[in-house]
């Protein structure tokens, strides 16, 4: 490698920083229903994510040419403005796994380097076709897309599975979801393992190291995927318990279905180049998911706060950009200023983390206290078209009327069976 100067180093350590919490971040796409249905034990789960997202990142660089040729003119980015973008995305991560938000590290990465590369150069820098068509259009399509997906999965398992023994058939689902759950972690690793990779090879573009047009270096995919993988193994926890106890309860009908519906959205828009959300497209599918069972309800509350953090996620990682380019142009002393607000933020970050610790041994714990949100306006009308199974058992959480006790207290609650 040739030139390869101190502030692209800072850059490339600071971009394998992002991929770390972009695994931890987004653990919880390949096996928070997997873990809360039991599918799997939590550490096993996560190892297996993470061996599988790094053989993901081999897969393909379709991805990480959109990001690295398609989304900004490489012609007017600085070494200095890619560290500012990942500032931005490495706060807005840290901050959601705080408050355990399964927002979207794609959209924070891309959310700091369009402000970055605006504050740098203008407006014109930003390629807007590619941002509309490729990074928004596909932000608010796949959620639906892999959510209507996983509710008509859902009813179709539920509707095959009518006359079978309800225990055999929950143990092959289990074995179904173990399946799924590894194919979406390989779809996240061909997915994004892939924008850091982008981000790398824009640096090493900007900095002279490489020549415009060129695909990521080997070296560039092995140290991004082996990023991710050790990230993904160290567990997002909190956002883990969000996913696969917040949004709904999910019995493993449930997870085989959101999980296949996700892989499929999260497979086909790495194959077309989409830089796709892959929290986007799991959350949706865990929505429909739920609602796609007789009974199950979507708490919506939990649901609209994830919401609010999506549409945050790009504009706000934008702004930290921003800032952070303004500083970093007026020198190497700004560099440093960046620099140093970057590691103490992550550290008062990781400190407030530890007054309540979340990990491996509690993460399917629910809070005794909280009572669970009664039946929304959405989950009340899908619940009254959703037709009764054919024949079979059916739970009495799958009743027409559900009451939605607590989650502490329905764990505590024996599930009783009636024939239909």
């Amino acid at each position: 490698m040739e030139s390869f100067s101190l502030i692209l180093a800072i850059v490339v350590v600071t971009a394998l920083a992002f991929d770390f919490t972009n695994g931890f971040h987004d653990t919880a796409n390949a096996m928070a229903t997997t873990i809360s249905t039991g599918a799997m034990k939590p550490k096993a789960a996560v190892a297996m994510s993470a061996v599988l997202n790094l053989v993901g990142a081999f897969l393909s660089v379709e991805v990480a040419n959109t990001i690295s040729k398609g989304l900004v003119d490489e012609a007017g980015i600085r070494p200095e403005v890619i560290f500012a973008a990942l500032v931005g995305a490495i706060l807005w991560n840290l901050l959601t796994w705080l408050v355990g938000l399964p927002s979207s590290s794609s959209h924070a990465l891309m959310g700091g380097l369009i402000g970055a590369t605006i504050a740098s150069a203008g407006v014109g820098a930003v390629h807007g076709d590619v941002l509309v068509t490729k990074v928004l259009i596909p932000a608010i399509a796949a959620p639906l897309v892999a959510g209507i997906a996983a509710m008509l999965a859902t009813r179709l398992t539920y509707s095959l599975g009518s006359k079978a023994e309800d225990k055999a058939s929950k143990k092959g689902y289990r074995a179904g979801q173990i399946a799924s759950a590894g194919l979406v972690s390989l779809a996240h690793g061909t997915n994004d393992a892939q924008k850091t990779m982008g981000v790398i090879t824009l640096a090493l573009v900007a900095g002279g190291t490489v020549a415009p047009d060129s695909d990521p270096p080997m070296w560039v995919i092995l140290s991004a995927g082996l990023a991710i993988a050790l990230g993904t193994y160290l567990g997002g926890w909190r956002i883990i318990r969000t996913m696969g106890k917040g949004l709904t309860d999910l019995q493993p009908q449930q997870g085989f279905a959101a999980q296949t519906s996700a892989a499929t959205v999260i497979l086909a828009s790495s194959h077309l180049g989409f830089s796709l959300s892959t929290t986007h497209s799991v959350s949706g599918s865990v929505m429909g998911a739920g609602l796609g069972r007789k009974g199950g309800v979507v708490r919506w509350s939990t649901a609209t706060r994830m919401f609010v953090a999506w549409g945050l996620t790009l504009p706000a990682a934008a702004l930290v950009g921003a800032l952070a380019e303004y500083v970093t142009g007026f020198g190497s002393w700004g560099t440093a200023v960046v620099a140093v607000f970057l590691v103490a933020s992550s550290a008062a970050i990781w400190k407030l983390s530890r007054r309540e610790v979340v990990d491996h041994t509690n993460v399917n714990d629910t809070d005794d206290t909280v009572e669970a949100e009664p039946a929304g306006v959405v989950t009340t009308a899908i619940a009254a078209v959703t037709p009764p199974p054919v024949g079979g058992t059916a739970t009495a959480s799958e009743d027409p009327v559900p009451s939605f006790p607590s989650q502490a207290t329905a764990e505590r609650t024996p599930t009783t069976t009636t024939t239909v």
